[in-house]
């Protein structure tokens, strides 16, 4: 089972994260890779550039980010990451949906052998280390929510008590109010 951790960003607390994740030296890649792309940095710069809904963070330092290509449908010659074999991060972006409520967004990495994904080694200690890292700032800066179970981010916090609604993205999903 992954490490999961549910959270609120807004843009501004995304960019304080890609500050954040600027000293481990992770690289961004989209979901479905086109077969052209160059890999971005995760800073404050690449903000601007971020796929629009999710990608994954990978640790090229730790070891090789292993990719399959795409063979039917109509994302055919795209590449897609093997987040079981590479060190990566997925990243589901907070958006905003039609109603103007801020989704939440997710963020888990497969550190674990589990029969269920087929991972036959655990991940190298390094990653486990890295992600734990950021578990850990994301936990002390951001808010926790209430349910419990997902972080907001400050400034998302923020604009909530400006009548921003926070709302869980799994259907049917509730509001979630920071705690405090």
């Amino acid at each position: 089972m992954a490490n999961t951790l549910q959270f609120f960003m807004t843009d501004e607390d995304e960019r304080a994260f890609l500050l954040f994740l600027s000293r481990f030296e992770f690289e961004i890649y989209p979901v479905r890779v086109p077969p052209v792309w160059k890999p971005l940095p995760a800073n404050e710069k690449a903000a601007s550039q971020l796929p629009p809904e999710s990608f994954y963070l990978a640790a090229s330092k730790v070891g090789p980010v292993v990719v399959d290509r795409v063979k039917r449908g109509p994302l055919k010659g795209h590449w897609r990451v093997d987040e079981v074999r590479s060190p990566v991060v997925f990243f589901g972006r907070s958006a905003l949906n039609e109603a103007g409520e801020l989704l939440s967004g997710n963020m888990w990495a497969e550190l674990d052998v589990t029969p269920q994904t087929g991972r036959q080694n655990a991940a190298p200690d390094h990653f486990r280390s890295l992600y734990l890292q950021i578990e850990e700032w994301l936990k002390k800066t951001f808010r926790k929510g209430n349910p419990i179970g997902f972080l907001v981010g400050p400034h998302a916090a923020r604009r909530s008590k400006g009548g921003l609604i926070l709302r869980d993205a799994a259907p049917r999903g509730k509001t979630v109010l920071p705690y405090r």
